[in-house]
């Protein structure tokens, strides 16, 4: 510790209220109070950082028996307050105060940290153990907050705060950086203020991650990249918006991710979320967002969502969801949205159609399950070579894939209405006269179209001569593929399902 002569007055105020345990308060109560005045302020509130350093690393408690504790309010910080590697053993609290140089405490073990209302060229938290909240409420930090593998039991509170990292254009600078922070409290970022991007991969956020109304800005990469993040939810809602890729891929939210009135904006990307398992994923913003969105192979017990709410391209394959919650509610309207959903697809893909029909089959929903099938084949049809396109084209219009039987019924219908209208006007010669049961126009016509068994009625009469002989030809091959159809579609149904 300096002596006591080489200390200013304020320093020596400093001390005394550190020793006691008590507050000191530089602010003058005017406009000067304003922290972007910091750089002005005098002597007679600006402290040294290695008088502040020897203070917190000092010996024993002060003379009034009470624990020693760093309480500042407006004083104007001078050099740089290096802890790394130290072991502070009392608290911090700085309000209204003005840094000239980052603060340092890598590596550090510390008690709680408050910087409310301060500013900050940066400040380094990396490989710090925190027995106890860091808040950096109201402070602006002109730099990198470092929480690279850092270890915080309380709580981490960004209420308020504005942090913009030293380059925000320069993707290898990051406003946030915590790879690995370790968190037994919650994350709370609400009306924060980020340019330069959140960079989280493999943090572990037992109280989960709230960012109500924070505004997360990244123009050369992510805006949040919590990718593998361990989360109990996470909050990216109520006027969240982010310029910049949201990622979350292989993230493990055990409650709920909610994207409830945000706003996403990015080139390519907006919302990754590959691979991705929450207990529910709640997708409601305030528009759709600018970019694409990744759910592949991503889980959720239940998605909540508007599907007007949906970018034009959404990646499903192998996307999985226990139930649908529409806000819209589950009406034909819906349905048909939900395939546009589907359709939102790039590629084709058949899991994500069979997900849906799966989801309908379980709340009693049978036909719009077999139309979300139906649905899956014409898309896959677009596929396809040439001669598989007609082909199925020919499934399609007969027993649409098996999914819809009745139509086989309905072609039967018709060509037993031209057959017998034909063949009334136009009556065979039989073939044994005076044998056999009279002619009859259905079950003749029926003979035709069933290509097996048959009715008798087909051996008994000579086909009519003329043009209504090729009806005949035309009957008989139309069964054949009629009941080629059924067989095929009925098949593909059985296997299918």
């Amino acid at each position: 510790m300096h002596p006591d002569h080489e200390l200013t007055s304020a320093e020596r105020r400093l001390r005394d209220a550190y020793l006691g345990g008590r507050a000191v308060d530089f602010r003058t109560g005017d406009a000067r109070d304003e922290i972007a005045c910091g750089d002005g302020w005098g002597e007679e509130r600006s402290i040294r950082a290695d008088v502040v350093s020897a203070l917190l690393l000092g010996d024993g408690p002060g003379p009034s028996a009470r624990v020693p504790a760093l309480r500042v309010a407006g004083a104007r910080v001078t050099g740089a307050l290096d802890l790394g590697g130290a072991d502070v053993r009392h608290g911090i609290w700085l309000e209204g105060c003005w840094f000239e140089q980052p603060v340092r405490l890598s590596g550090a073990t510390t008690r709680t940290l408050g910087f409310k209302g301060s500013r900050l060229p940066g400040i380094d938290l990396a490989l710090a153990r925190v027995d106890g909240r860091v808040a950096l409420g109201q402070t602006v930090v002109d730099g990198t907050l470092n929480l690279q593998n850092a270890h915080i039991a309380g709580e981490l509170i960004l209420n308020d705060a504005t942090i913009t990292a030293n380059s925000p254009s320069d993707a290898r600078s990051w406003a946030v950086f915590a790879g690995g922070l370790v968190m037994e409290g919650g994350l709370f970022c609400t009306r924060a203020v980020i340019d330069g991007g959140v960079r989280m991969l493999g943090a572990q956020l037992t109280g989960g991650l709230h960012m109500r109304h924070a505004r997360l800005r990244n123009a050369e990469g992510p805006a949040l990249l919590a990718d593998y993040v361990v989360a109990s939810s996470v909050w990216l809602s109520d006027g969240f918006s982010a310029e910049g890729t949201v990622s979350l891929r292989g993230a493990q939210i055990t409650d709920q991710l909610t994207l409830d009135d945000a706003t996403l904006h990015a080139p390519v990307t907006a919302l990754d979320c590959a691979r991705m398992q929450a207990g529910a994923l709640v997708f409601t913003p305030a528009v759709p967002p600018s970019g694409e969105i990744d759910l592949r192979d991503a889980k959720a017990a239940a998605l909540h969502d508007r599907t007007d709410r949906w970018p034009p391209t959404v990646h499903l394959q192998g996307f999985t969801y226990g139930s649908l919650h529409e806000s819209d509610g589950v009406t034909a309207a819906s349905f048909a949205s939900r395939l546009d959903w589907l359709g939102r697809d790039p590629g084709y893909a058949a899991q994500p159609y069979e997900q849906l029909a799966l989801w309908y089959r379980q709340i009693g929903h049978d036909d719009e399950a077999r139309r979300v099938l139906l649905t899956k084949q014409r898309h896959r049809r677009k596929t396809l070579p040439l001669p598989a396109r007609l082909w199925g084209h020919l499934l399609d219009r007969t027993v649409g894939y098996g999914y819809r039987p009745w139509l086989a019924g309905l072609w039967l219908a018709v060509l037993t209405l031209v057959g017998v209208v034909a063949f009334s006007t136009h009556t065979p010669r039989a073939t044994d006269p005076g044998k056999g049961a009279p002619f009859n126009a259905v079950v003749y016509t029926l003979d035709l179209l069933v290509p097996i068994g048959g009715f008798g009625q087909r051996t008994a009469w000579f086909w009519p001569s003329g043009p209504v002989s090729w009806l005949a030809y035309a009957l008989m091959a139309a069964g054949w593929i009629l009941t080629t159809a059924v067989v095929a579609g009925v098949t593909r149904t059985l296997n299918r399902n």
